[in-house]
């Protein structure tokens, strides 16, 4: 059975080595397909934009900006058949994420009514660091008609030439893994400084960042001024006023806030009454991000680490006031009709030492309850 079936397969060999022995080319018509374009001697007219973008928001990248979108005009003006449609730049924004990438996602609308034909931009990372973002746009202009391709400068490639798309795919990949690296290395950062106690200082009312001669380093010193407003709010606070209460006096008195504007509302209140910084402590990593795509922080909840320290710098009010505020808040939270939340324990009977829980009274610990419970029982 092997052998005859060995023999039927060598039969079947034997017949397409004739074929193609007896193939006559000499009949065949070949029809040239046509010149593929060439993008680096093309002349034809083209629309071109130009994409520029920077990272970050400050005087340096401004620079860079103004830089990149002069440098490319020129680049433009130079090239035969090419004309400049506009320039769309984006500042201060991170290339991980199409979100608030105004200039960018208006550049692709322009393209699909078909007001542009080219795009030329820096690089890969300049256009996109997320390898999702980057496919899905490079299919979307390819499926234009006409199509429209993206010309990367520094890398020299043409994203309609078929011959790109393993590079190009390569180099975004890298791009969205530098953008990673470079988010665990700011976070690597971050935990380097806040264990070493040197943490995030964002403008906080109350406080100058400053020379501290106390502590003999930079700190957050008391503006008395500004100081003033604060001990006002706690006050108020303790007192019985609501924060939207005591934002319409602040606004009445002309309070000004860190900002230096004079407009207040219940929401800024309550930042100054929960900043565990304005009786001198710090709590560092309230919040994280979980995904350095889209660089959403979201509250921690135990997810990342969390830095924690007291007496770090001079306090405006006292920490038993912070506490007692902070108890109000809580108390409030959960409904409370009153300012300040009531234990009451059962003093008579069978559930003598028993204290009866209530939402309205979710400031309290488990500590607190059984504090409460056991003064009965000494009795």
């Amino acid at each position: 059975m092997q052998t005859s079936n060995r023999a039927a397969r060598e039969a079947s060999k034997e017949k397409i080595r004739k074929i193609i022995r007896n193939a006559d080319s000499s009949k065949v018509t070949v029809i040239p397909a046509n010149k593929k374009e060439d993008f680096f001697t093309d002349t034809s007219p083209r629309n071109v934009a130009i994409y520029a973008r920077v990272s970050t928001d400050g005087e340096h990248q401004t620079h860079s900006i103004e830089w990149q979108q002069k440098y490319y005009s020129d680049y433009v003006n130079r090239h035969e058949g090419w004309k400049l449609v506009k320039i769309y730049a984006d500042e201060g924004i991170s290339g991980t994420s199409l979100k608030k990438r105004d200039a960018f996602n208006e550049m692709i609308r322009d393209c699909e009514i078909g007001k542009i034909d080219l795009i030329v931009t820096k690089s890969v990372p300049r256009f996109a660091r997320n390898n999702n973002d980057f496919t899905s746009i490079m299919d979307k202009l390819a499926a234009l008609k006409p199509a429209v391709g993206v010309f990367f400068e520094i890398e020299r490639l043409y994203s309609l030439d078929p011959n790109n798309e393993m590079p190009l795919g390569f180099l975004a990949i890298l791009a969205q893994e530098e953008s990673r690296q470079r988010s665990n290395l700011m976070k690597k950062r971050f935990e380097m400084n806040c264990a070493n106690g040197r943490y995030p200082t964002p403008p906080l009312l109350g406080y100058n960042f400053d020379y501290d001669e106390k502590r003999e380093r930079d700190g957050l010193v008391i503006n008395e001024d500004e100081a003033a407003t604060v001990r006002l709010v706690f006050y108020m606070y303790l007192t019985g006023k609501s924060t939207a209460e005591i934002a319409e006096h602040l606004n009445s008195m002309r309070r000004k806030t860190k900002a230096g504007n004079e407009k207040w509302s219940a929401g800024s209140v309550l930042n100054i009454l929960k900043n565990e910084r304005r009786y001198g402590a710090v709590l560092a990593g309230k919040t994280y991000t979980p995904n350095f795509r889209d660089h959403k922080s979201v509250k921690n909840r135990g997810e990342s680490t969390q830095y924690f320290q007291e007496e770090h710098h001079d306090p405006i009010i006292s920490r038993d006031d912070f506490l007692a505020v902070k108890k109000m808040i809580s108390n409030a939270k959960y409904g409370g009709n009153t300012y300040l939340p009531k234990l009451k324990v059962n003093t008579d009977g069978v559930l003598r030492g028993f204290v009866s829980v209530n939402p309205n009274w979710g400031a309290f610990t488990a500590e607190d309850y059984c504090s409460a419970s056991a003064v009965v029982q000494k009795r």
